[in-house]
């Protein structure tokens, strides 16, 4: 039989490690966690089956909202994806706001605040193109296109300098997701209607 203090390190980690896995889920999807025995409307079922979809699984539940479900056409579909990102942004930059304020080497300390910025650059473009996707969806096409490079940035300067934070890691993956949710419903609006140059 194991001495009681490896059954007592043992629970520790346990314990540790389930709490930071319910932390990442909850933290950073706000209204992701409603249950998916609601039907997703065919307008939701077309977008998460989409190219640029990265997991259609996550697109399905973040979309399963009564609000989203509602979604009448594309453009107010649209309006609710962009701010479900805001949401998510602002969910994941309280955890990084949270985590600098911890001890950490200098290093670690500027990828961290690299993210910060990335984070608020995603919430500044997920609401700007909230506000204009109905007056030029090649526009806001782009916006929402430009913030993945910006989340993919700050994952590899979280590897470079070995920062150990599962959650900021789902953070960023779950950033990924929103971005191709608002990118595939950006370019739908788009070739639907053309802007004319």
């Amino acid at each position: 039989m194991a001495p009681p203090n490896q059954l007592c390190l043992v629970l520790v980690i346990f314990l540790s490690v389930f709490s930071l896995s319910y932390l990442s889920t909850s933290a950073i999807i706000p209204k992701a966690n409603v249950s998916l025995s609601i039907p997703s409307s065919k307008l939701v079922e077309n977008l998460c089956n989409g190219k640029a979809i990265q997991d259609c699984r996550f697109c399905l539940k973040a979309l399963s909202t009564p609000e989203v479900i509602a979604a009448m056409d594309k453009t107010q579909l649209g309006t609710l994806i962009m701010k479900l990102g805001a949401a998510n942004a602002k969910a994941t930059l309280n955890v990084y706001n949270e985590i600098i304020k911890k001890p950490g080497s200098p290093q670690a300390l500027e990828a961290l605040n690299y993210c910060v910025e990335a984070y608020k650059y995603a919430i500044l473009s997920f609401e700007m193109v909230s506000s204009k996707l109905v007056e030029d969806s090649q526009t806001t096409n782009y916006d929402v296109a430009v913030i993945g490079p910006e989340i993919a940035n700050c994952e590899k300067e979280l590897i470079n300098v070995k920062v150990q934070a599962p959650q900021l890691l789902a953070g960023n993956r779950f950033m990924k997701y929103y971005v191709s949710m608002g990118y595939e419903i950006t370019s739908s609006l788009e070739l639907e209607n053309p802007n004319e140059y």
